[in-house]
């Protein structure tokens, strides 16, 4: 039972991520790969703030920060010199590992007897029920603010960017200005699970980023079949199924793990579920049309 409580503290700490990766693909049809980036990002720079003793506070708000910013370069490489998404993407993530090694000083920062969040925010002695606690607060407050921010007329303008950017450009809405802000927010929205896995896990690493994109695609996969399943129009109900995404992908990875198979094909395995879900509703499609 433990191993898999765990598979849902990792889930709901993925969250964000899901989060983030919904504004910037299935509002903004942006593929945003600085995700890896901006995830070890708000994860090295928590670790380097909590080692020299800075408030938890400051350390949130300074991966919130970082990772706005860093989405934004790749709204600005995007919109303003005419780079695909995808390549700026790419040149962001990869100008980050070395950003990352700079604020960190070395690879690996271990987190041993140093205080998080749940250490110092204590709703019940056990750890593990602690730990969830709190992590369903942040994910409640992410979805609620979220949500809430889609719902106003800013929000509108940004959902209407992505489905028809000519038409809403025509009304006299900057584009641009929207895909960089909503690029901001997916990264902040990313960096603050690194802040979050960093303090469950008890450690940064400079590569805890690599492949983190596909695990928050996976969630918004499983999540977006949710949704299209239940029809769901309610931005907070679509955004807890993208939340719920990440948990269920995260439960698969630990069943997958229960059944003996080997912790170094987890990535192997992490791929294959993707494709799986990716795949699933087009072979289902074609068998009916057969």
């Amino acid at each position: 039972m433990e191993f898999y409580l765990t598979a849902l503290l990792q889930g709901l700490c993925f969250a964000g991520i899901a989060v983030g990766i919904y504004i910037s693909m299935k509002i903004f049809n942006i593929p945003d790969i600085t995700t890896d980036g901006s995830y070890t990002l708000g994860g090295m720079l928590t670790g380097t703030l909590l080692t020299h003793a800075f408030p938890l506070y400051i350390s949130a708000a300074a991966a919130l920060l970082a990772g706005a910013i860093a989405g934004a370069i790749t709204g600005v490489i995007h919109t303003k010199l005419k780079i695909h998404a995808l390549l700026a993407g790419i040149l962001v993530s990869t100008a980050l590992y070395s950003i990352n090694i700079i604020v960190a000083g070395r690879s690996n920062l271990p987190l041993i007897n140093l205080s998080s969040v749940f250490s110092i925010i204590t709703f019940t002695t056990d750890f593990n029920l602690n730990s969830l606690l709190i992590l369903l607060l942040v994910v409640g407050a992410v979805v609620a603010i979220t949500g809430y921010l889609l719902k106003t007329d800013f929000g509108i303008a940004m959902r209407a960017t992505g489905n028809s950017e000519s038409m809403i450009r025509a009304l006299g809405v900057n584009t641009d200005r929207m895909k960089i802000i909503g690029l901001a927010m997916a990264n902040a929205l990313t960096a603050l699970s690194g802040f979050l896995m960093t303090q469950q896990q008890g450690y940064a690493d400079i590569s805890m980023g690599i492949g983190i994109v596909i695990i928050g695609l996976g969630s918004v996969i499983i999540g977006d079949t949710l949704i299209s399943r239940f029809n769901v129009k309610s931005v907070w109900k679509i955004l807890l199924l993208v939340v719920a995404g990440a948990v269920v992908f995260q439960l698969l990875l630990a069943v997958t793990l229960s059944l003996g198979v080997n912790a170094n094909l987890l990535k192997l395995v992490t791929a294959v579920l993707v494709l799986l879900f990716v795949s699933l509703p087009r072979l289902t499609l074609s068998r009916q049309n057969d």
